[in-house]
């Protein structure tokens, strides 16, 4: 079966987001977490989660893209109990029993966006409109005939003498 994951092309994430999701981790897009956002105060980095980002499954922090990978059985398991402990934590769902159901929706969600090539990227755009949230996902895909290079390093601060 094939599942997004977290990817950091470089520190942007760790800037833009308050809780950046580590690579590599188990990503679906979480769109539930501003269930009962009111659009006009969603601002600075809460904003720019629901607007682009992807939510990890185990930082449950945001990730602006993912990329399509291979799951297997057990780890989409622990992705759904993950999830399930973390909607009665953080949403007060009554128990494991009434949040995996829903958990296990979310991660077959998620799944299904994944009908392209392992290691393709996917974004996410969203926004309020009339009957709630509208999510549009985006395949990102080279330009044909284009190979990429490294044409830059992204220096933080810190690191420059």
């Amino acid at each position: 079966m094939r599942f997004p994951r977290a990817i950091r092309l470089d520190q942007s994430d760790t800037r833009v987001y308050a809780v950046a999701a580590e690579p590599g981790e188990w990503a679906i897009p979480g769109a539930f977490a501003f269930h009962d956002a009111e659009p006009e105060t969603l601002a600075g980095k809460a904003r720019q989660a629901f607007v682009h980002g992807f939510l990890g499954t185990l930082s449950f922090g945001w990730s602006t893209l993912v990329e399509v990978a291979e799951i297997d059985a057990t780890e989409f398991a622990e992705v759904v109990e993950r999830l399930a402990a973390h909607f009665i934590a953080r949403y007060g769902a009554p128990d494991l029993q009434t949040a995996r159901p829903l958990a296990r929706a979310e991660a077959e969600f998620a799944a299904s966006l994944c009908e392209h090539k392992v290691h393709t990227l996917l974004a996410v755009e969203r926004s309020f409109g009339a009957e709630g949230i509208v999510e549009r996902f985006k395949v990102i895909r080279p330009p044909r005939g284009t190979v990429h290079t490294k044409i830059w390093t992204i220096v933080d601060d810190d690191d420059e003498e």
